[in-house]
Protein backbone atom coordinates (compact mmCIF):
# COMPACT_ATOMS: atom_id res chain seq x y z
CA UNK A 1 0.00 0.00 0.00
CA UNK A 2 2.88 2.10 -0.10
CA UNK A 3 1.67 3.99 -3.58
CA UNK A 4 -1.75 4.76 -1.99
CA UNK A 5 -2.19 8.42 -1.99
CA UNK A 6 -4.12 8.19 1.68
CA UNK A 7 -1.09 6.24 3.02
CA UNK A 8 1.53 8.04 2.60
CA UNK A 9 1.64 8.23 -1.01
CA UNK A 10 2.30 11.57 -3.21
CA UNK A 11 -0.04 13.61 -1.95
CA UNK A 12 0.91 12.88 1.59
CA UNK A 13 2.07 16.70 2.10
CA UNK A 14 -1.38 17.80 1.21
CA UNK A 15 -3.51 19.07 3.95
CA UNK A 16 -7.42 19.39 4.34
CA UNK A 17 -9.14 18.74 1.38
CA UNK A 18 -7.10 17.39 -0.24
CA UNK A 19 -5.66 14.67 1.43
CA UNK A 20 -9.97 13.85 1.79
CA UNK A 21 -10.12 13.71 -1.88
CA UNK A 22 -6.64 11.34 -2.06
CA UNK A 23 -8.18 9.33 0.92
CA UNK A 24 -11.64 8.91 -1.53
CA UNK A 25 -9.66 8.51 -4.30
CA UNK A 26 -7.91 5.60 -2.81
CA UNK A 27 -10.94 4.22 -1.60
CA UNK A 28 -12.78 3.91 -4.52
CA UNK A 29 -9.83 2.91 -6.61
CA UNK A 30 -9.49 -0.36 -4.72
CA UNK A 31 -12.62 -1.80 -3.51
CA UNK A 32 -12.27 -3.31 -0.02
CA UNK A 33 -9.70 -1.04 0.84
CA UNK A 34 -10.84 2.28 2.90
CA UNK A 35 -8.92 4.33 5.49
CA UNK A 36 -9.57 3.75 9.21
CA UNK A 37 -12.87 3.53 10.70
CA UNK A 38 -14.58 3.95 7.26
CA UNK A 39 -17.03 1.51 6.72
CA UNK A 40 -18.17 0.00 2.49
CA UNK A 41 -21.56 -2.04 2.31
CA UNK A 42 -20.14 -5.24 1.11
CA UNK A 43 -23.56 -5.58 -0.59
CA UNK A 44 -22.83 -2.55 -3.24
CA UNK A 45 -19.62 -2.01 -5.13
CA UNK A 46 -17.93 1.78 -4.19
CA UNK A 47 -19.48 2.97 -7.58
CA UNK A 48 -22.62 2.18 -6.73
CA UNK A 49 -23.99 5.52 -6.70
CA UNK A 50 -23.82 5.73 -10.38
CA UNK A 51 -25.99 2.50 -10.56
CA UNK A 52 -28.76 3.60 -7.80
CA UNK A 53 -29.44 6.83 -9.76
CA UNK A 54 -32.90 7.26 -11.94
CA UNK A 55 -32.21 7.48 -15.75
CA UNK A 56 -33.74 11.18 -16.02
CA UNK A 57 -36.90 10.81 -18.82
CA UNK A 58 -36.05 12.89 -21.87
CA UNK A 59 -38.07 13.72 -24.55
CA UNK A 60 -36.29 11.98 -27.85
CA UNK A 61 -38.31 13.35 -31.33
CA UNK A 62 -38.08 10.49 -33.42
CA UNK A 63 -37.89 10.94 -37.23
CA UNK A 64 -41.07 9.88 -39.03
CA UNK A 65 -40.68 7.87 -41.63
CA UNK A 66 -42.38 9.63 -45.00
CA UNK A 67 -46.08 8.70 -46.60
CA UNK A 68 -46.08 7.48 -49.76
CA UNK A 69 -47.55 10.81 -51.59
CA UNK A 70 -44.52 12.94 -49.76
CA UNK A 71 -42.39 9.89 -51.56
CA UNK A 72 -44.29 10.06 -54.73
CA UNK A 73 -43.35 13.96 -54.50
CA UNK A 74 -39.99 13.69 -54.10
CA UNK A 75 -40.16 11.16 -56.86
CA UNK A 76 -41.56 13.96 -58.90
CA UNK A 77 -39.20 16.21 -58.17
CA UNK A 78 -36.49 14.03 -59.04
CA UNK A 79 -38.01 13.03 -62.17
CA UNK A 80 -38.33 16.82 -63.04
CA UNK A 81 -34.59 17.36 -61.68
CA UNK A 82 -33.79 14.45 -64.80
CA UNK A 83 -32.23 11.92 -61.74
CA UNK A 84 -35.37 9.80 -61.37
CA UNK A 85 -36.60 8.22 -64.58
CA UNK A 86 -40.26 6.33 -64.57
CA UNK A 87 -43.56 6.78 -62.89
CA UNK A 88 -43.07 7.65 -58.98
CA UNK A 89 -44.42 4.86 -57.21
CA UNK A 90 -44.60 6.26 -53.57
CA UNK A 91 -42.27 3.90 -52.76
CA UNK A 92 -38.73 4.34 -51.73
CA UNK A 93 -36.80 1.68 -53.37
CA UNK A 94 -33.33 1.36 -55.32
CA UNK A 95 -33.99 3.49 -58.18
CA UNK A 96 -35.03 6.19 -55.83
CA UNK A 97 -31.79 5.88 -53.83
CA UNK A 98 -29.75 5.58 -56.95
CA UNK A 99 -31.16 9.27 -58.05
CA UNK A 100 -31.43 11.18 -54.92
CA UNK A 101 -27.90 9.90 -54.23
CA UNK A 102 -26.65 11.31 -57.88
CA UNK A 103 -28.82 14.40 -57.29
CA UNK A 104 -27.12 15.47 -54.01
CA UNK A 105 -23.99 14.69 -55.86
CA UNK A 106 -24.59 16.95 -58.82
CA UNK A 107 -25.72 19.80 -56.57
CA UNK A 108 -22.55 19.44 -53.94
CA UNK A 109 -24.06 17.45 -50.98
CA UNK A 110 -22.93 14.30 -48.91
CA UNK A 111 -24.29 11.91 -51.48
CA UNK A 112 -26.19 9.81 -48.98
CA UNK A 113 -29.28 8.75 -50.83
CA UNK A 114 -31.17 9.72 -47.72
CA UNK A 115 -33.97 12.03 -47.68
CA UNK A 116 -32.38 14.78 -45.85
CA UNK A 117 -33.72 18.51 -45.06
CA UNK A 118 -30.83 20.12 -47.42
CA UNK A 119 -31.73 17.59 -50.58
CA UNK A 120 -35.50 18.70 -50.04
CA UNK A 121 -34.29 22.06 -50.05
CA UNK A 122 -32.34 21.88 -53.28
CA UNK A 123 -35.16 20.19 -54.66
CA UNK A 124 -37.69 23.03 -53.68
CA UNK A 125 -39.45 20.82 -51.50
CA UNK A 126 -38.08 22.12 -48.09
CA UNK A 127 -37.82 25.12 -46.04
CA UNK A 128 -35.74 27.51 -46.91
CA UNK A 129 -33.87 27.57 -43.61
CA UNK A 130 -33.65 23.87 -43.43
CA UNK A 131 -29.84 23.38 -42.77
CA UNK A 132 -29.31 26.93 -41.52
CA UNK A 133 -27.83 27.61 -37.97
CA UNK A 134 -30.15 30.27 -36.09
CA UNK A 135 -29.55 34.11 -36.97
CA UNK A 136 -26.67 36.03 -35.73
CA UNK A 137 -28.12 38.88 -33.88
CA UNK A 138 -28.24 42.47 -35.17
CA UNK A 139 -24.97 44.78 -34.45
CA UNK A 140 -25.81 46.81 -31.29
CA UNK A 141 -27.47 50.22 -32.79
CA UNK A 142 -24.33 53.10 -32.50
CA UNK A 143 -25.09 55.17 -29.44
CA UNK A 144 -24.94 57.91 -30.74
CA UNK A 145 -24.50 59.66 -34.09
CA UNK A 146 -20.43 61.46 -34.35
CA UNK A 147 -20.60 64.90 -33.44
CA UNK A 148 -20.17 67.39 -36.45
CA UNK A 149 -16.38 68.89 -36.34
CA UNK A 150 -16.03 72.28 -35.01
CA UNK A 151 -15.94 74.23 -37.82
CA UNK A 152 -12.39 76.63 -38.42
CA UNK A 153 -11.85 79.80 -38.17
CA UNK A 154 -10.15 82.08 -40.92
Amino acid sequence: MAGCLARGGPLSFCSGGARIAAVLVCALALPGVLPAGAAQSKAAPAHSHHAASKKKHRSVHRQVAPTPERITEIQSALAREGYYHGEPTGKWDAASTDAMRNFQQAKGLAPTGKIEALSLQKLGLGSPVAGMGAPAPAPPAAAAAPAASPAKKP
